[in-house]
C-alpha cells in the first residue's frame, strides 16, 4: 500500500508528525521496523529521526562524506573526482551525515554530463540499497560509533 502525504507548506515538526502516525499505522515503530528514505528532499527534525535511530537508513547518490546534500552528481564532476558512487547510511539529525553501511564506487567518464553520471550511479543505488536491506534484515550490521561492521 502506497501512502501520500504533501509536505508543500507544512512546517517540520507538523510534517514529522503525521510522517510518525503513517509509520505507526503501518506497524513501524521505534525499536521495531525499518524507514527507508529514497528520494527524500525533506530535512527530518532532530526529535523525527532520534525516535527512529538505528532504525532509519538513507541512499545517497555520492561517496559520503564527499559531496552531501542536493545536486551530488553535479558537485563530483565540478570537483573533477575520477571516481563516484553511492552510499547507503543510517539517518542522523545532520544531512547525510550519518555511519555508512555500504558503498559502491562508479568510474567518471571524460565525457560524463551529470545524467550520463546519475544514470550509472542510479543502477547501482538499485542494487546497493536491497543489499543494505538485506544485512540489517539478517542482523548482520553492528554500529560501533561511526563505524557500520558487517558480521560475517
Amino acid at each position: 500500500m502506497a501512502v501520500a502525504l504533501e509536505s508543500k507548506g507544512i512546517e517540520r515538526e507538523k510534517y514529522d508528525q503525521k510522517l510518525a502516525e503513517i509509520l505507526q499505522d503501518h506497524g513501524v515503530r521505534p525499536g521495531k521496523g525499518l524507514v527507508l528514505l529514497a528520494g527524500f528532499m525533506r530535512i527530518l527534525s532532530k526529535t523525527f529521526v532520534e525516535k527512529y535511530h538505528g532504525r532509519m537508513m538513507n541512499i545517497h547518490p555520492a561517496l559520503l562524506p564527499s559531496f552531501p546534500g542536493v545536486r551530488a552528481q553535479q558537485q563530483a564532476l565540478a570537483h573533477g573526482v575520477k571516481v563516484s558512487g553511492c552510499t547507503v547510511h543510517f539517518v542522523v539529525p545532520e544531512v547525510d551525515a550519518g555511519p555508512i553501511i555500504v558503498q559502491k564506487t562508479v568510474a567518471v567518464k571524460e565525457d560524463d554530463d551529470e545524467d550520463s553520471l546519475s544514470s550509472r550511479i542510479l543502477r547501482q543505488e538499485h542494487k546497493l540499497y536491497p543489499l543494505a536491506v538485506k544485512l540489517f534484515v539478517e542482523g548482520r550490521l553492528h554500529t560501533e560509533g561511526r563505524k557500520v561492521r558487517i558480521i560475517r
